[in-house]
């Protein structure tokens, strides 16, 4: 595919966040990166809302190890807040994270109001420049304190800690969310799956019409305005 880039993300920890460990205010990291997770590091190297980006696959390069540590969240409400106290969680990070990963950009049909704006050659060039730079804005891995790196290489090149492991299963994850702009629906959803990992990769299921999912609220998008945006424009340069 033209459109599809390949990277190597890298960090000192990583933090993908199984939502049943959010209960108690501790948090437990998923062994490997969530498919939602990465959609967020291809956009945080380029996006628009033309396009979305898809998931192919991913490599797992160094060993999963996890790492406890002791936090003092800051509390916002009840009587923590008042006092001005805050409680100990212990969060499970990922330690020295390293994945390749392969994605590609599809065009988002329901975006009519950007069609002109489908131009396969002017995204893809920009993507790759954006990678080359490290991103357009911050990388993390999962959550704001761990921060991420990026850089293009060769999908496949370096070889994997779980090289010779034919088949790891992964149980029931969290892959990703689906927003009313990418499915035409006026609601939030969360798509799981129970990712396969051979020799080291992880091969991401996208026809996600058989994966089980879970309805989280009511959303609409706003429809672009075209009309009058040149003389807005002009009118706001003049200022």
């Amino acid at each position: 595919m033209r459109n599809q880039i390949e990277f190597k993300v890298t960090g000192r920890y990583a933090l993908f966040t199984d939502p049943l460990t959010r209960v108690g205010g501790e948090k437990f990291s998923y062994p490997v990166p969530t498919v939602q997770a990465l959609i967020g590091i291809c956009e945080s190297i380029y996006w628009k809302p033309t396009f979305y980006w898809v998931i192919d696959s991913f490599r797992v390069i160094n060993p999963i190890r996890m790492q406890a540590q002791g936090i003092r969240p800051i509390s916002y409400y009840g009587e923590a807040k008042s006092n001005n106290l805050n409680t100990l969680s212990y969060y499970t990070y990922l330690s020295e994270p390293e994945y390749e990963v392969r994605a590609h950009f599809e065009w988002n049909l329901n975006r009519e109001d950007l069609a002109q704006d489908r131009q396969d050659g002017k995204h893809y060039n920009v993507a790759k420049r954006m990678l080359e730079k490290g991103g357009r804005r911050d990388i993390f891995l999962g959550t704001r304190e761990c921060q991420g790196y990026v850089e293009p290489v060769q999908y496949g090149e370096k070889p994997s800690y779980y090289e010779r492991q034919p088949e790891t299963s992964l149980d029931l994850m969290f892959h990703s969310f689906l927003y009313p702009s990418q499915t035409g629906e006026k609601n939030l959803e969360a798509v799981f799956h129970r990712p396969v990992m051979r020799h080291g990769e992880i091969i991401v299921e996208n026809d996600l019409s058989n994966l089980p999912r879970k309805y989280i609220r009511a959303m609409e998008y706003s429809i672009l305005q075209t009309s009058g945006l040149e003389e807005f424009a002009s009118e706001e340069w003049m200022r």
